[in-house]
């Protein structure tokens, strides 16, 4: 894949940030990308709505927010619910590539992430959503022992340049507003992975696998 070929992506997460913290490099540093980011909570919370939006601007991508059920609770939401989000959030049309959580999520552990993931998944294999590939994010935190950091046996794992990294800093920092010693800008990677599916089947064979546990 080289920077300069045009794609129409499709990046999916769960909240506002995510979309920075784990691929706005990746964004960032293909500014032909046709992105439309879509994040499935907080429409409702304007803070958080107004952020995201010029987080937008700053990715040179489109996108829209959803207002799935986010409360400290996190009590698990129907598959069904977070799957017709999905389709009724994502434009209709054949992407080259689609983004979105890993199934096993990105730390310990954060409930709609993992429901996001297998969501988009399951929605790739039943051919409701159309994407040439597929790929999550590949990111651990050794069952909380060490802040989220990118798995090196990934099939995509890319080091950031300093100056595309400082932009996505500057995003969770100043656009986003999380203090410089916030888990949030503590973590931000400055090496984003991925794990990366062209067959449906693999991805939901691999995505029952493994089933909430930490790649």
């Amino acid at each position: 894949m080289t920077r300069l070929s045009t794609k129409n992506v499709a990046l999916i997460v769960a909240h506002p940030d995510d979309e920075t913290l784990w691929a706005g490099g990746t964004i960032l540093s293909h500014p032909v990308w046709k992105c439309f980011i879509v994040c499935l909570c907080r429409e409702s919370d304007k803070d958080r709505a107004h952020r995201f939006y010029n987080a937008l601007k700053i990715l040179k991508s489109d996108g829209v927010m959803g207002d799935l059920d986010d409360g400290p609770d996190q009590k698990p939401l129907n598959e069904k619910e977070v799957e017709q989000t999905v389709l009724d959030l994502l434009p209709s049309k054949n992407f080259n590539l689609i983004i979105t959580h890993n199934p096993a999520g990105e730390y310990t552990k954060h409930v709609r992430h993992n429901e996001t993931g297998k969501a988009v998944i399951k929605l790739w294999h039943a051919g409701k959503i159309s994407a040439c590939e597929l790929w999550t994010f590949a990111y651990e935190d050794g069952n909380k022992t060490y802040l989220p950091r990118p798995v090196e046996n990934a099939a995509i794992f890319r080091k950031l340049t300093r100056r595309v990294w400082l932009r996505k800093y500057s995003i969770i920092t100043e656009t986003y507003g999380f203090e410089k010693n916030s888990w949030e800008a503590e973590t931000t990677p400055g090496t984003e992975a991925f794990w990366q599916f062209f067959d449906p089947d693999d991805a939901n064979r691999w995505s029952n696998q493994c089933d909430n546990e930490p790649m």
